[in-house]
């Protein structure tokens, strides 16, 4: 579920591009996976309310696209793509060989908690 202080950011046709939550007179940003992505991390200082905005503007959603690795409770290890996102939950379809863009395919489907967490990581 999303934090009631996270503060939405989107591009000027309304896509949500991600969240900046404040933190003392800064801000920290993230992503549309509930990642982190406030340079230095948790460690890292808060940004500036627009140096926020361009993190997340510079982020976009482009990286929804790219194929990501899933680590399953076993340990093993599935390539996945994104299929949903949203503060409800992730969902990741399996992606062994680019086949979860084949015509007719019916990939298995992975639901993950917001935000993501370590579980998810990109190829």
């Amino acid at each position: 579920m999303l934090p009631a202080d996270w503060i939405a950011h989107r591009r000027p046709d309304g896509e949500l591009l991600g969240w900046m939550r404040p933190d003392g007179e800064g801000f920290r940003v993230f992503d549309l996976l509930g990642r982190e992505r406030t340079p230095g991390g948790p460690d890292g200082a808060p940004l500036e309310w627009l140096d926020a905005e361009e993190l997340l503007d510079e982020l976009g959603i482009g990286y929804l696209a790219d194929r990501w690795t899933l680590r399953l409770p076993d340990g093993a290890e599935r390539p996945v793509r994104i299929g949903e996102a949203s503060p409800r939950g992730v969902v990741v379809v399996a992606d062994e060989y680019g086949a979860a863009s084949a015509v007719g395919a019916n990939p298995e489907r992975f639901a993950l908690p917001f935000p993501v967490g370590d579980a998810l990581a990109p190829r």
